[in-house]
């Protein structure tokens, strides 16, 4: 997908932007996600991962290709994030590699500068991050990669117990009556008490909604830890899991920000600006020493 950077970036960010030619790759669990940005244009790329990380970066690179017309050869520097950043060749393309973390920070701040918290759920984890509004460097950060409880596998396997898409089970809370009451923080245990709820004719919409309450209190724990400030962001791929969404507001007390795009790409965007940003402070160090 080709977007303009004026429709979908802060505005207050745009002068930031620089002439290079960069890419950013965020290989997650479940999804890779790819950024390239060229001039005043933005071009979006997604695949499922695939078992070895080169393959999801070369499908990347075709789709990239084949809407912006720009090959690899022609990219100034790319930056992989996620969890298959390392492991993938680029030829002789410069590349480096930065953390989820600083990556979420910065492609939020970029969407809105007024962000200073984002709830970024993933395939098999769950992060709070904190970041500093004057420049997007992650002022603290903390997350739930021990359990598989609250992430978007064990959404997906929920969504399989009751017999839904992975793409409905946000919909279908939203029918609920009543959340059913699911109290096991393990993500076993809770397979186990969805089973026990459809056994007892507990609506699909109520068990659903239960599990979304559960995983929303478990993102609230996270914060308690490092402190929810305003204005905060939702990102990842369950971020389009609009019961998900609803009830973390909801247990939270606060909106979640709009951005103009899908906030999937927020890791890959801010891989991709800090490809830029590492590029001018390398020309700044040339300099220097001249």
């Amino acid at each position: 997908m080709s977007l303009e950077a004026k429709k979908v970036l802060d505005p207050r960010r745009l002068n930031d932007l620089t002439d290079d030619v960069v890419i950013g790759f965020d290989i997650g669990s479940r999804t890779g996600k790819s950024i390239l940005l060229k001039g005043d244009l933005i071009y979006t790329a997604i695949t499922p991962t695939a078992v070895f990380t080169q393959q999801t970066v070369e499908k990347l690179l075709a789709i990239i290709e084949a809407q912006s017309g720009v090959s690899l050869g022609k990219i100034d520097f790319a930056v992989g994030t996620g969890y298959g950043r390392i492991a993938f060749d680029l030829k002789d393309t410069r590349k480096k590699v930065i953390t989820e973390i600083t990556c979420h920070a910065m492609g939020a701040h970029f969407l809105n500068s007024d962000i200073q918290s984002i709830v970024d759920i993933g395939g098999q984890d769950a992060k709070g991050i904190r970041i500093d509004p004057k420049n997007g460097h992650v002022i603290d950060f903390i997350m739930n990669d021990k359990c598989a409880a609250g992430t978007g596998r064990f959404l997906e396997k929920v969504a399989e117990l009751l017999g839904i898409t992975t793409e409905d089970l946000g919909e279908e809370s939203l029918k609920a009556t009543t959340a059913a009451d699911i109290s096991s923080q393990c993500v076993v245990f809770a397979e186990s008490e969805v089973i026990s709820l459809a056994a007892k004719r507990e609506t699909p919409a109520n068990i659903a909604a239960g599990i979304h309450l559960a995983n929303a209190r478990r993102i609230k724990n996270l914060f308690n830890r490092i402190g929810l400030a305003p204005e905060f962001l939702f990102s990842g791929g369950v971020a389009n899991n609009v019961g998900m969404k609803k009830a973390v507001e909801e247990v939270l007390g606060q909106k979640f920000i709009e951005v103009n795009i899908d906030a999937i790409y927020t890791g890959a965007l801010g891989a991709a600006i800090l490809a830029q940003q590492t590029l001018t402070s390398s020309k700044l160090d040339m300099a220097i020493n001249i």
